[in-house]
């Protein structure tokens, strides 16, 4: 296969950096960088842009934007993944979370124009949109989560404050757990309810954390409020002798995703435990640290259920995903370079 020319837009930022952390390894990417000193220099950077084969955008929102514009009108080469938030429910972008269905990795493959998902909302989507679609999750559920999160999530400020050698005397704060976006507008929240396939936003509460990196969302459902899958009603005290029908658990919500993802690279559907995580009674919110794949998790009882999504929210929240992203729009085997 011939090289795959990349340039990363944004090479400084914490996404740019985790990007060309994973094409350093990339057997088959030839990186493109402009020189420090003329990273602001447009003219040079649309010369760069429409060279490459792919560009990464690891910028802000206004500044992708800005980027995308730099691709001339008749290249017909340069495909784009913007990290930022800027395109994720733009319909003339793809949406890049490969594993929600066939037709989206159909969809990815063959787009020149893709949105990165946020962390939180991959964590979110990845155990909710296939409930959504099998008719399991109404549409109108009253979804109510929330995240925790390391702080590197929040960028190059809120990682200088936290690893400010005198953050004690400056952030005294910053050693407990701080709930943010609390006026129910988190950016994330739109990609949430479009790609879940809900009529109405879920209700969000994430938490960054005084640690590094790692991340996961819950999702919390009342089994009385679900639906059995097609074919199926939920178990009811029938006349003696009739069939007992499968009724909606925490087992056959398990059942019902470990089907969805039986052959996805990235992406684990985690046994069964009931109310432990692999023989502990929390789950570790940095075990997927360092890998590129993201493992969901189902606890709960008959009457309320705890969906668990975790991952490292710089490798599938953010780079890992990328290069994912990239090496499926580029026909290569979509784990390369990546760790599982």
């Amino acid at each position: 296969m011939k090289t795959i020319k990349v340039y990363v837009d944004g090479q400084s930022g914490t996404t740019g950096l985790q990007i060309n952390e994973r094409l350093a390894g990339h057997p088959f990417v030839e990186i493109l960088r402009i020189p420090e000193e003329d990273r602001r220099n447009e003219e040079l950077r649309r010369q760069f842009i429409n060279k490459a084969d792919v560009v990464f955008l690891c910028l802000p929102d206004q500044a992708a934007v800005e980027a995308a514009a730099l691709v001339d009108p008749d290249n017909r080469i340069t495909r784009l993944i913007d990290a930022s938030t800027a395109h994720r429910t733009h319909p003339q972008w793809v949406y890049g979370l490969p594993e929600l269905s066939p037709v989206a990795r159909t969809a990815i493959a063959a787009a020149v124009r893709l949105a990165n998902p946020g962390c939180h909302a991959t964590a979110f989507l990845l155990p909710v949109s296939p409930l959504v679609a099998a008719g399991i999750l109404p549409a109108d559920y009253p979804v109510s989560c929330h995240s925790i999160t390391g702080y590197t999530g929040g960028g190059k400020a809120m990682i200088a404050e936290y690893e400010d050698p005198q953050r004690q005397e400056r952030y005294p704060d910053y050693d407990a757990p701080r709930e943010y976006a609390l006026g129910q507008a988190h950016k994330h929240l739109p990609e949430m309810q479009k790609y879940a396939g809900l009529a109405f936003a879920p209700s969000f509460s994430p938490i960054v954390a005084s640690f590094p990196r790692g991340l996961a969302v819950f999702t919390h459902l009342e089994t009385r409020l679900l639906r059995a899958p097609q074919g199926e009603t939920p178990q009811s005290e029938g006349t003696q002798g009739e069939t007992p029908q499968k009724k909606v658990s925490p087992q056959l919500i398990r059942e019902v995703l470990a089907k969805h993802y039986q052959d996805s690279q990235m992406v684990q559907v985690m046994p069964y435990e009931g109310a432990s995580c692999q023989g502990a009674g929390y789950l570790n919110v940095k075990a997927c640290n360092d890998t590129d794949r993201a493992e969901i998790f189902v606890f709960g009882n008959e009457e309320r259920i705890t969906l668990a999504c975790r991952l490292d929210n710089l490798g599938k929240g953010a780079g890992g995903a990328a290069i994912q992203n990239m090496n499926i729009m580029m026909g290569l085997p979509e784990d390369t370079g990546l760790v599982k």
